[in-house]
């Protein structure tokens, strides 16, 4: 019997090849475990953080909404790009490229360090331009203290993400885990600290949630640092030399990786945004229930996002190690974990929609709609965990550029024009807008899927 997705075309499916499946399940699941945990206390301390800030009032958390909605579109474009350093890294690391992997690492944090702090000017800059947007003077006005320190926190942020990446591409995720977690603890400590006045610092708001995101992405840096310089595991891959000029071959490399992934993400995250505004349209339930639904789909989206990463590493390492045969083996074993740990989520969500929406409201109606949305999600559930492992997967192959296209076309041709024209024409309304979203990501689940099995032709010529 043969089962072509996960072994050599043709070849059979002995009880050897079912050992290598399972032993390509645990690393992949011990790489990911690690990275899914701390995506997910990044949900939790943005949960904590809004907690708090709307205990200082409803501007305030209105300003920090604001504020973060704009914030968080360019920070996730530049994570995006520097995914292009685990992708690098991984390849030489698996390929023992000492050299290869101090270059990119050095060339990495360059452009991290250059990139955030041209990032915090340009918001920095555009700061007096916030009325643009349409919002309430007195939301700008608080708005505006709180992103004067978010910008400049930027470049830490980013370099973390940088030198995160690269512990997480030689194969070691656990440490720089420990640093992303203490610096949430410590968000969380100064949040308390700074907006209510505890410890004789005075009550500073808003204002104070600013400084105390800026000191702990500050806090976390330096920690990592520290961590790589210390540890032999990540000392011997680092540079010899951190000054002289950059290559420009490394850099183009990096930006011919980093710069579809970022519109991949950026594309995604406007697409939802654009979900939002169409949601709006239907009145304030109909937001409220869709708020309630994206948060629980984005938390179990962190999970299948973490295995994604984690395909990369080990699909760019089996590529530089000239191992690449077990490339088909590995994208598919992750497709199938996926598979499983979002199906168990779909679940939950088509069982359970109405008690998990009943935890964040008392409103029937919104609770009935948020319901009713968190179905459509448990169907779509199979789909994102299939597209995110799979993109992931031919990150790893350094195949971005055509993934960019079906990710366009797949939420921008099929799913936003979908969603408007089953909610605008039909009495399903908001639940339409989710069932677009639900068809794009199919599409981009089946497109995506269909060019790694295709890409994986190319490590066995025909005879």
């Amino acid at each position: 019997m043969s089962f072509g997705l996960f072994s050599r075309p043709g070849a059979g499916f002995s009880r050897g090849m079912w050992k290598r499946v399972w032993k390509d399940a645990g690393a992949t699941l011990g790489l990911a475990i690690p990275i899914m945990a701390g995506h997910v206390g990044q949900m939790l301390m943005g949960l904590a953080d809004t907690l708090m800030i709307g205990r200082v009032g409803v501007v305030a958390l209105g300003a920090s909404s604001f504020a973060n909605s704009l914030v968080h579109v360019a920070l996730i474009g530049a994570i995006g790009f520097l995914a292009s350093v685990a992708v690098q890294v991984s390849h030489a690391y698996g390929a023992r490229d000492r050299e290869g992997v101090a270059s990119v690492v050095r060339h990495g944090f360059a452009i991290s360090a250059g990139g955030g702090l041209v990032l915090a000017i340009v918001l920095w800059a555009a700061l007096p331009g916030l009325g643009f947007f349409g919002q309430p003077v007195e939301v700008v006005a608080a708005a505006r203290p709180y992103i004067d320190w978010i910008v400049w926190s930027l470049p830490f942020a980013l370099m973390t993400v940088a030198l995160k990446n690269f512990t997480e591409a030689v194969g070691s995720p656990w440490p720089g885990f420990w640093v992303v977690f203490g610096s949430i603890l410590l968000n969380i400590f100064l949040n308390w600290v700074l907006i209510f006045g505890n410890l004789g610092a005075p009550a500073m708001g808003l204002e104070g949630a600013g400084i105390a995101t800026f000191l702990a992405r500050i806090a976390g840096f330096v920690a990592m640092g520290v961590l790589i310089f210390r540890h032999p595991l990540f000392r011997r891959w680092l540079p010899a030399r951190w000054r002289g000029p950059l290559s420009w071959l490394e850099v183009r490399c990096l930006f011919l990786i980093g710069f579809p992934v970022s519109l991949q993400l950026l594309m995604e995250v406007g697409a939802f945004a654009a979900a939002t505004i169409m949601m709006g349209w239907f009145g304030v339930q109909a937001l409220a229930a869709h708020q309630i639904a994206l948060t629980c789909a984005s938390t179990t989206f962190m999970f299948a996002l973490g295995l994604s990463q984690a395909v990369t590493i080990r699909v760019g390492q089996a590529v530089g190690g000239g191992l690449s045969g077990d490339v088909r083996r590995i994208g598919f074993t992750a497709v199938a974990v996926a598979l499983f740990i979002m199906g168990a989520f779909a679940c939950l969500f088509f069982l359970g929609g109405g008690w998990l929406a009943s935890a964040f409201t008392e409103d029937g109606a919104v609770i009935e709609l948020a319901a009713g949305l968190l179905m459509v999600a448990a169907f779509f559930q199979l789909f994102d965990g299939t597209q995110v492992v799979s993109i992931g997967a031919l990150r790893g192959l350094r195949d971005v550029r055509v993934p960019t296209v079906i990710v366009a076309v797949a939420y921008w041709v099929i799913g936003i024009p979908l969603g408007y024209l089953v909610s605008t024409r039909s009495v399903l309304e908001g639940v339409g807008v989710w069932m677009g979203l639900a068809f794009g990501l199919g599409s981009a689940a089946i497109l995506l899927l269909m060019r790694f099995h295709r890409q994986c032709r190319r490590f066995w010529p025909a005879p």
